[in-house]
């Protein structure tokens, strides 16, 4: 995995050690060779690519097809180059972060109970006219990819790490309190399919579970609508709750991680509020590889 902040973090021998042991069936080995030397013979697949556990998830995204998972990652690979992905880390600078998170709040917060990093956004809250005056749907769109980009490259590293197995997936919470068909212009639906097809198609199998709460009569009524846009797949991991949702969420995170304002005990008081924290595992990993870089950068 690459990516422009990924010195930052000692993981040489450490991710190798991971990657070793992440493909366990002989079967999908098998699978997963067969599909490289497809892309080699075809200069398809460019070093920074070329990892088991990514050529696996697009197999497994197509059902072990693998003209199929060939014309996904096809897609993917045209896609990167046209959005500038593979260098959106170090070149993008989403200076507006802060006031777009006081209108739309949003973030990553500690992990599951099996490591898992879990992504919180407070639709609901999210107030558009404000949110379009302090940046554009395509800025976001690329600050949405960027977030995503240092996932793949950072996060699930540093949770793997933490876990002591394999990460590769992420638990999101979805806040839809007072959500209705009047908050979706057509610019917000056409944003929200837009990320849809990008986390499907050039991110596939990442997501583990999503836990939509406080669903009132108009976001069922606007999940009516959206569900048949969506890959069938995603749908299934999807649980639409209501405002009895504490309980399934305390099942899968513990009481200390999950914020107060969804039942838990965390604030992140020193940190500006539990979604302007980025807590987790990812940020202890980055903080001892900087004192160590500094460490050796003195001698």
């Amino acid at each position: 995995m690459s990516g422009g902040e990924g010195s930052l973090f000692d993981h040489g021998n450490c991710e190798d050690q991971l990657h070793s042991t992440m493909i366990r069936s002989q079967n999908d080995m098998e699978f997963v060779n067969d599909f490289r030397q497809i892309l080699i013979l075809e200069n398809l697949l460019p070093p920074m690519h070329d990892d088991n556990l990514k050529l696996l998830r697009f197999l497994k995204a197509r059902k072990s097809d693998i003209d199929k998972a060939k014309l996904m990652w096809t897609n993917m690979l045209q896609w990167r180059r046209d959005f500038g992905t593979d260098s959106i880390i170090k070149d993008f600078n989403f200076h507006e972060r802060d006031e777009v998170l006081q209108n739309y709040p949003q973030g990553y917060h500690g992990t599951d109970k099996e490591g898992r990093p879990v992504y919180i956004e407070r639709l609901g809250l999210m107030n558009v006219d404000k949110l379009l005056e302090v940046t554009t749907l395509d800025r976001y769109v690329k600050y949405h990819v960027q977030e995503f980009e240092k996932s793949i490259a950072f996060r699930f590293l540093a949770c793997s790490v933490a876990a002591k197995r394999h990460i590769d997936r992420g638990v999101t919470i979805l806040d839809v309190e007072g959500v209705s068909l009047r908050n979706f212009t057509k610019p917000v639906r056409e944003v929200i399919l837009q990320l849809q097809k990008i986390d499907n198609d050039y991110y596939p199998e990442t997501l583990g579970e999503m836990f939509v709460i406080n669903a009132g009569p108009g976001f069922r009524l606007l999940w009516h609508i959206l569900k048949p846009f969506l890959d069938p797949e995603t749908t299934s991991k999807i649980h639409i709750l209501g405002n009895n949702y504490q309980g399934k969420l305390l099942e899968i995170i513990d009481e200390c991680e999950l914020p107060d304002f969804l039942g838990g005990r965390c604030t992140c008081e020193n940190n500006g509020g539990c979604l302007r924290s980025d807590k987790g595992p990812w940020r202890t990993l980055k903080e001892i590889s900087m004192v160590n870089m500094d460490f050796m950068l003195r001698f």
